[in-house]
């Protein structure tokens, strides 16, 4: 992999290609800001809380997720517009990892600020709901979706355990309950962000191991791709023809020789012609 951009980030996080405009968007969730970056077109937003991921809802449009709403957000002159309040009376959470899913809904974990244990949850905003799925989630992860609609999966990042969801074909709720679809605590692997290709296989970049590790749909493993940070959060599929791979980083926690060893953490990185992806879903307002 090399830089896509060399901003070094706190905590990069939220990769998201829009599909219409080959854009990336990311987030430094720390940091509190959002970039965009278009051919050699950098730009950044600042907020005043914490925000960390996104879907698209037309060219110039966002749904955006911080620490308490989820946001219209209008790329051409960055105001937002709330859409409803996600854990807006708990002041020890913020949003973390989410995605688009394939029915237009869109999945948003949440954390707590020190990752304090059990505080998160995740959620589902579709057709102007947000429901909770899922509660005592140390730090949610993994958010991604089966390309034929047969389930989700998510992680709490600390039980190093992918799980699989099975999800209604007709509106994609979770239909029974999750099952462990990965247990990566023989391998010391910690699941941060994850991604679908067109197969079905499923890309996870793993926390404090410096590489993306892609499984087959029976969880087989089938790539490993080193990166060059050593806390790789999320990957993401972009270019031309989506057959590359985006992938945030975070310098959060590292120490001097940690960030001196690797000058790059902190970046966003890219390595072409990795496989074939999938558009990201549009989200439905």
């Amino acid at each position: 992999m090399t830089p896509f951009d060399r901003t070094l980030c706190q905590l990069g996080e939220g990769p998201l290609w829009h599909p219409e405009t080959d854009t990336l968007y990311w987030f430094d969730i720390l940091a509190k800001a959002l970039f965009a970056r278009q051919g050699d077109d950098l730009r950044r937003w600042q907020f005043d809380e914490h925000h960390s991921a996104a879907g698209w809802v037309d060219a110039t449009t966002l749904l955006i997720a911080s620490e308490t709403a989820l946001w219209r957000f209008d790329a051409k002159n960055g105001a937002r517009e709330r859409v409803c309040p996600l854990e807006a009376d708990n002041p020890v959470t913020r949003s973390n990892d989410g995605r688009a899913d394939p029915w237009g809904g869109f999945w948003i974990g949440s954390m707590g600020k020190n990752a304090e244990p059990g505080a998160g949850a995740i959620h589902r905003f579709y057709r102007g709901e947000l429901r909770q799925l899922y509660d005592g989630i140390t730090v949610a992860n993994a958010i991604s979706f089966a390309p034929n609609r047969s389930c989700a999966y998510y992680t709490d990042t600390p039980t190093q355990r992918v799980m699989r969801q099975p999800l209604d074909a007709e509106t994609g709720w979770p239909r029974g309950a999750p099952v462990v679809h990965l247990d990566l605590r023989d391998k010391r692997l910690n699941p941060d962000g994850a991604v679908t290709d067109a197969d079905g296989n499923l890309w996870i970049a793993c926390w404090g191991a410096a590489r993306v590790v892609c499984f087959a749909p029976d969880g087989t493993e089938l790539h490993q791709i080193e990166v060059p940070a050593r806390q790789p959060t999320c990957p993401a599929f972009g270019g031309p023809d989506l057959r590359d791979l985006y992938v945030t980083s975070a310098t959060v926690g590292l120490d001097q020789a940690a960030l001196e060893k690797r000058p790059m953490n902190g970046a966003t990185f890219v390595m072409e012609g990795v496989a074939q992806g999938l558009p990201e879903p549009r989200v439905l307002l």
